[in-house]
Formats: C-alpha cells, structure tokens, sequence
C-alpha cells in the first residue's frame, strides 16, 4: 500500500510537471522537489476539499458524464496556486488547461509500470 501511494505521488508529481512544460500560463518555479511539494498539496487539497466539492456537484457530475470533474480541478489546482508560490498560473484559462492535462498526464503515466507497482504473489500449495 505504502509503494502504491508513494508511485502514485510520483505519477501526479511527474504530471504536474508535464502539464507545466506544456499548457501556456502554468508554471512551476523549482525542479522535482517543487513538483512533489505541488502533487502532495493538490493531493491534500483533493481529499478534504475536492471529496466534498464532488459530492455537492453529484448531479451536476452525473449530467456532464464526469467533465464538471475538470471544473473543480482547476478550482483546486487554483487554490493550490494561491497557497504556494511554486506555481503561477496566468488566470482561470491556465488551471483548466492544467487541469485537463493533469487529468491525463496522471491517467496515462498510471497505465506504465511505475503506476503497476509488482505485488506480492501469495504461494500456493
């Protein structure tokens, strides 16, 4: 469980960064150790607030089949660059477009083998 968190802090840390290098407007002041604190922040973030932000808009999630997800993780990647100064976004346009490439940066780097960490195979008698 403990290698499976710590893949995935790597995979949202590595996201961030990929979505910094590519959408105009977001940036990230600092190397890895930035985009570690930034993945633990948002990860933070997105447990107490982005638990709750998705439960309130259950219907709204429902009616757009998921895509008002991006909507509040522009909202959380906002706070998260309002609580740091690692990352700068030059306004709203900025988040969206990192949220959206955060979103698959993280879903496709989940699909490598950093984010299928190997499990322990019980023996068999």
């Amino acid at each position: 469980m403990v290698k499976r968190l710590l893949a995935y802090w790597v995979i949202l840390a590595l996201a961030f960064a990929l979505a910094a290098w590519v959408a105009p407007g977001m940036h990230i002041h600092g190397g890895p150790v930035a985009w570690l604190w930034l993945a633990a922040a948002f990860a933070l973030l997105n447990l107490l607030l982005g638990t709750l932000l998705r439960l309130v808009t259950a219907p709204l999630m429902l009616l757009t089949l998921g895509l008002f997800g991006i909507v509040i993780n522009a909202v959380l990647i906002r706070l998260v660059a309002a609580w740091t100064d690692r990352l700068e976004l030059d306004g709203i346009g900025s988040a969206i477009w990192g949220a959206v490439l955060v979103t698959i940066f993280t879903w496709l780097l989940g699909r490598t083998p950093l984010g299928r960490p190997k499990r322990a195979h019980k023996k068999q008698h």
